[in-house]
Protein backbone atom coordinates (compact mmCIF):
# COMPACT_ATOMS: atom_id res chain seq x y z
CA UNK A 1 0.00 0.00 0.00
CA UNK A 2 1.42 3.41 -0.77
CA UNK A 3 1.60 6.26 1.75
CA UNK A 4 -1.55 8.34 0.03
CA UNK A 5 -3.57 5.02 0.91
CA UNK A 6 -1.96 4.83 4.68
CA UNK A 7 -2.79 8.40 5.12
CA UNK A 8 -6.91 8.77 4.44
CA UNK A 9 -7.10 5.14 6.69
CA UNK A 10 -5.21 6.74 9.91
CA UNK A 11 -7.54 10.05 9.43
CA UNK A 12 -10.81 8.13 9.17
CA UNK A 13 -9.19 5.66 12.39
CA UNK A 14 -8.63 8.83 13.72
CA UNK A 15 -12.18 10.08 13.31
CA UNK A 16 -14.25 7.15 14.30
CA UNK A 17 -11.99 7.17 17.62
CA UNK A 18 -13.05 10.88 18.04
CA UNK A 19 -16.46 10.05 17.44
CA UNK A 20 -16.36 7.37 19.51
CA UNK A 21 -14.77 9.12 22.11
CA UNK A 22 -17.83 11.79 22.26
CA UNK A 23 -20.61 9.62 22.31
CA UNK A 24 -18.78 7.99 25.04
CA UNK A 25 -18.56 11.49 26.84
CA UNK A 26 -22.09 12.37 26.14
CA UNK A 27 -23.08 9.21 26.98
CA UNK A 28 -21.15 9.63 30.66
CA UNK A 29 -22.68 13.31 30.62
CA UNK A 30 -25.91 11.47 30.10
CA UNK A 31 -25.70 9.42 32.44
CA UNK A 32 -24.32 11.95 35.47
CA UNK A 33 -27.22 14.22 34.14
CA UNK A 34 -30.11 11.57 34.58
CA UNK A 35 -28.62 10.09 37.70
CA UNK A 36 -28.27 14.21 38.86
CA UNK A 37 -32.04 14.82 37.53
CA UNK A 38 -33.24 12.03 38.96
CA UNK A 39 -31.59 12.61 42.53
CA UNK A 40 -33.33 16.00 42.08
CA UNK A 41 -36.60 14.31 41.50
CA UNK A 42 -36.63 12.74 44.67
CA UNK A 43 -35.52 14.94 46.68
CA UNK A 44 -38.61 16.96 45.02
CA UNK A 45 -40.60 14.27 45.76
CA UNK A 46 -39.38 13.71 49.20
CA UNK A 47 -40.02 17.44 49.96
CA UNK A 48 -43.71 17.58 48.13
CA UNK A 49 -44.90 13.92 50.41
CA UNK A 50 -43.45 16.45 53.84
CA UNK A 51 -44.65 19.02 52.41
CA UNK A 52 -48.21 17.23 52.25
CA UNK A 53 -47.85 15.48 55.47
CA UNK A 54 -46.97 19.06 57.14
CA UNK A 55 -50.06 20.45 55.12
CA UNK A 56 -52.22 17.07 56.32
CA UNK A 57 -51.19 18.10 60.13
CA UNK A 58 -51.49 21.75 60.02
CA UNK A 59 -55.35 21.47 58.46
CA UNK A 60 -55.75 18.97 61.70
CA UNK A 61 -54.59 21.51 63.87
CA UNK A 62 -56.60 24.35 62.15
CA UNK A 63 -59.73 21.96 62.84
CA UNK A 64 -58.73 21.39 66.51
CA UNK A 65 -58.19 25.07 66.86
CA UNK A 66 -61.63 26.20 65.57
CA UNK A 67 -63.72 23.80 67.25
CA UNK A 68 -62.00 24.83 70.45
CA UNK A 69 -62.36 28.63 69.52
CA UNK A 70 -66.19 27.24 69.06
CA UNK A 71 -66.73 26.13 72.36
CA UNK A 72 -64.48 28.84 73.62
CA UNK A 73 -66.73 31.11 72.14
CA UNK A 74 -70.01 29.28 73.10
CA UNK A 75 -68.48 29.15 76.60
CA UNK A 76 -67.82 33.10 76.55
CA UNK A 77 -71.25 33.89 75.01
CA UNK A 78 -72.71 31.64 78.18
CA UNK A 79 -70.91 33.54 80.85
CA UNK A 80 -71.61 36.78 79.80
CA UNK A 81 -75.13 36.03 79.33
CA UNK A 82 -74.59 34.46 82.81
CA UNK A 83 -73.00 37.40 83.86
CA UNK A 84 -75.85 40.04 82.63
CA UNK A 85 -78.25 37.89 84.31
CA UNK A 86 -76.34 38.07 87.27
CA UNK A 87 -76.25 41.95 87.02
CA UNK A 88 -79.69 42.09 86.63
CA UNK A 89 -80.61 40.52 89.70
CA UNK A 90 -77.91 42.41 91.49
CA UNK A 91 -79.25 45.66 90.59
CA UNK A 92 -82.35 44.20 91.19
CA UNK A 93 -81.53 43.15 94.62
CA UNK A 94 -79.91 46.78 95.35
CA UNK A 95 -83.17 48.67 93.85
CA UNK A 96 -85.12 46.83 96.42
CA UNK A 97 -82.37 47.73 99.20
CA UNK A 98 -82.57 50.61 98.93
CA UNK A 99 -86.42 50.81 98.23
CA UNK A 100 -86.24 49.18 101.98
CA UNK A 101 -83.76 51.08 103.22
CA UNK A 102 -85.41 54.57 102.17
CA UNK A 103 -88.62 52.98 103.54
CA UNK A 104 -87.01 52.24 107.20
CA UNK A 105 -85.33 56.08 107.00
CA UNK A 106 -89.32 57.32 106.46
CA UNK A 107 -90.65 54.99 109.32
CA UNK A 108 -87.57 56.15 111.56
CA UNK A 109 -88.16 59.81 110.70
CA UNK A 110 -91.51 59.50 111.34
CA UNK A 111 -90.99 57.70 114.93
CA UNK A 112 -88.56 60.28 115.67
CA UNK A 113 -91.10 63.30 115.10
CA UNK A 114 -93.36 61.50 116.76
CA UNK A 115 -91.25 60.89 120.23
CA UNK A 116 -89.66 64.35 119.79
CA UNK A 117 -93.70 65.66 119.83
CA UNK A 118 -93.88 62.93 122.57
CA UNK A 119 -90.73 64.53 124.35
CA UNK A 120 -92.34 67.91 124.00
CA UNK A 121 -95.71 67.09 125.22
CA UNK A 122 -93.54 65.63 128.03
CA UNK A 123 -91.95 69.02 128.92
CA UNK A 124 -94.63 70.49 128.83
CA UNK A 125 -96.75 68.44 131.34
CA UNK A 126 -93.41 68.01 133.45
CA UNK A 127 -93.24 72.13 133.00
CA UNK A 128 -96.53 72.31 134.37
CA UNK A 129 -95.93 69.35 137.48
CA UNK A 130 -93.25 71.30 138.16
CA UNK A 131 -95.24 74.46 138.68
CA UNK A 132 -97.78 72.10 140.41
CA UNK A 133 -95.09 71.38 142.62
CA UNK A 134 -94.21 74.43 143.08
CA UNK A 135 -96.95 76.02 144.22
CA UNK A 136 -97.82 72.68 146.27
CA UNK A 137 -94.59 73.11 147.64
CA UNK A 138 -95.36 76.70 148.70
CA UNK A 139 -98.63 75.86 150.22
CA UNK A 140 -97.00 72.48 152.32
CA UNK A 141 -94.39 75.26 153.44
CA UNK A 142 -97.26 77.59 154.31
CA UNK A 143 -99.59 74.56 155.63
CA UNK A 144 -96.41 73.53 157.73
CA UNK A 145 -95.56 76.90 159.25
CA UNK A 146 -99.29 77.31 160.10
CA UNK A 147 -98.77 74.07 161.73
CA UNK A 148 -95.67 74.42 163.48
CA UNK A 149 -97.51 77.59 164.75
CA UNK A 150 -100.47 75.59 166.70
CA UNK A 151 -97.47 73.22 168.21
CA UNK A 152 -97.87 74.03 171.72
CA UNK A 153 -94.21 75.17 173.55
CA UNK A 154 -93.74 73.93 177.08
CA UNK A 155 -90.32 74.43 179.53
CA UNK A 156 -88.76 71.38 180.01
CA UNK A 157 -87.49 70.29 183.62
CA UNK A 158 -84.17 71.58 183.28
CA UNK A 159 -84.34 75.66 184.01
CA UNK A 160 -84.42 78.42 180.97
CA UNK A 161 -84.96 75.55 178.15
CA UNK A 162 -88.60 75.25 176.34
CA UNK A 163 -89.41 73.87 173.10
CA UNK A 164 -92.19 72.81 171.17
CA UNK A 165 -93.23 69.24 171.43
CA UNK A 166 -95.59 66.88 169.74
CA UNK A 167 -98.42 65.79 171.76
CA UNK A 168 -99.39 63.15 169.30
CA UNK A 169 -98.26 60.98 166.50
CA UNK A 170 -99.17 63.76 163.53
CA UNK A 171 -97.75 66.38 165.40
CA UNK A 172 -94.77 64.26 165.43
CA UNK A 173 -94.73 64.33 161.88
CA UNK A 174 -94.75 67.93 161.41
CA UNK A 175 -91.89 68.60 163.72
CA UNK A 176 -90.05 66.20 161.75
CA UNK A 177 -90.79 67.67 158.23
CA UNK A 178 -89.59 70.70 159.92
CA UNK A 179 -86.47 69.14 160.11
CA UNK A 180 -84.79 71.13 163.51
CA UNK A 181 -83.97 67.97 165.06
CA UNK A 182 -84.02 64.29 165.12
CA UNK A 183 -87.13 62.21 166.05
CA UNK A 184 -86.83 58.38 167.63
CA UNK A 185 -90.45 57.12 168.73
CA UNK A 186 -90.62 54.64 170.96
CA UNK A 187 -93.33 52.00 173.20
CA UNK A 188 -91.85 51.12 176.78
CA UNK A 189 -92.90 48.20 178.89
CA UNK A 190 -92.51 48.52 182.11
CA UNK A 191 -89.48 46.52 183.85
CA UNK A 192 -88.11 46.38 180.08
CA UNK A 193 -84.86 48.39 179.15
CA UNK A 194 -85.30 48.94 175.96
CA UNK A 195 -82.62 51.26 173.76
CA UNK A 196 -83.50 54.35 171.81
CA UNK A 197 -81.12 56.10 169.95
CA UNK A 198 -78.26 56.22 171.76
CA UNK A 199 -79.62 56.15 174.80
CA UNK A 200 -81.44 53.50 176.92
CA UNK A 201 -84.64 54.19 178.96
CA UNK A 202 -86.68 52.10 181.43
CA UNK A 203 -90.16 52.75 182.43
CA UNK A 204 -90.22 52.17 186.14
CA UNK A 205 -94.06 53.00 187.00
CA UNK A 206 -97.16 53.95 184.99
CA UNK A 207 -99.83 55.34 186.38
CA UNK A 208 -102.92 55.16 183.86
CA UNK A 209 -105.65 56.67 185.78
CA UNK A 210 -103.43 60.28 186.69
CA UNK A 211 -101.90 59.67 183.77
CA UNK A 212 -97.75 60.19 185.13
CA UNK A 213 -94.99 57.86 185.07
CA UNK A 214 -91.24 57.39 186.37
CA UNK A 215 -88.94 55.77 184.20
CA UNK A 216 -84.73 56.22 183.92
CA UNK A 217 -82.44 57.36 181.38
CA UNK A 218 -78.86 55.90 180.37
CA UNK A 219 -77.00 57.92 178.85
CA UNK A 220 -73.02 58.20 179.22
CA UNK A 221 -72.74 55.67 181.57
CA UNK A 222 -75.32 57.59 184.03
CA UNK A 223 -78.58 57.32 185.32
CA UNK A 224 -81.27 59.63 185.56
CA UNK A 225 -84.26 59.44 187.09
CA UNK A 226 -86.99 60.93 185.98
CA UNK A 227 -90.07 60.49 188.88
CA UNK A 228 -93.68 61.15 188.72
CA UNK A 229 -93.97 62.92 185.63
CA UNK A 230 -97.06 63.87 183.83
CA UNK A 231 -97.83 63.26 179.87
CA UNK A 232 -96.01 65.68 177.12
CA UNK A 233 -93.57 67.54 179.35
CA UNK A 234 -90.00 67.55 178.07
CA UNK A 235 -88.02 65.89 179.76
CA UNK A 236 -84.22 67.04 179.12
CA UNK A 237 -80.77 66.18 179.54
CA UNK A 238 -77.30 66.13 178.60
CA UNK A 239 -75.58 63.98 176.31
CA UNK A 240 -72.60 63.10 174.22
CA UNK A 241 -68.67 63.89 173.94
CA UNK A 242 -70.08 67.88 173.28
CA UNK A 243 -72.52 67.79 175.52
CA UNK A 244 -76.27 68.69 173.46
CA UNK A 245 -79.41 68.65 175.04
CA UNK A 246 -81.79 65.45 174.60
CA UNK A 247 -85.82 65.49 175.24
CA UNK A 248 -87.95 62.87 176.15
CA UNK A 249 -92.35 63.19 175.75
CA UNK A 250 -94.58 60.60 176.39
CA UNK A 251 -97.88 61.05 174.58
CA UNK A 252 -99.72 58.45 176.53
CA UNK A 253 -99.98 56.26 179.66
CA UNK A 254 -101.55 53.02 178.98
CA UNK A 255 -103.67 50.74 181.74
CA UNK A 256 -100.81 47.62 181.21
CA UNK A 257 -97.55 50.06 182.26
CA UNK A 258 -96.93 50.49 178.75
CA UNK A 259 -95.85 54.60 177.76
CA UNK A 260 -95.65 55.47 174.38
CA UNK A 261 -93.84 58.55 173.31
CA UNK A 262 -90.64 60.12 171.30
CA UNK A 263 -87.00 61.08 171.84
CA UNK A 264 -85.32 64.25 170.49
CA UNK A 265 -82.06 64.81 169.81
CA UNK A 266 -80.01 67.80 168.21
CA UNK A 267 -79.35 67.34 164.30
CA UNK A 268 -75.58 67.45 165.60
CA UNK A 269 -75.74 64.46 168.12
CA UNK A 270 -74.59 61.17 167.23
CA UNK A 271 -76.45 58.87 165.08
CA UNK A 272 -77.25 55.04 166.45
CA UNK A 273 -75.72 52.39 165.44
CA UNK A 274 -77.84 50.54 162.09
CA UNK A 275 -78.72 46.90 163.07
CA UNK A 276 -77.93 44.60 160.42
Amino acid sequence: MSELDATPSRSVSGALLGVVAASVLLGVGALVWSYTLSTRLNRQETALTQAKEDNAKLAADLRETNARLKVTSQELGQSLGLTQKQLELRSQEILRREQADSARLESAQRATSQQVTAVSSAVSDVKTDVGGVKTDVAKTQSDLAQAVSQLQSMKGDLSDHSSLIARNHDELEILKHKGDRNYYEFTLVKGQRKPVGTVSLELKKADAKKSRFTLDVYADDKRYEKKDRNLNEPLQFYSGKDPALYEIVVNNVSAKNTVTGYLSTPKSAPAPPSIN
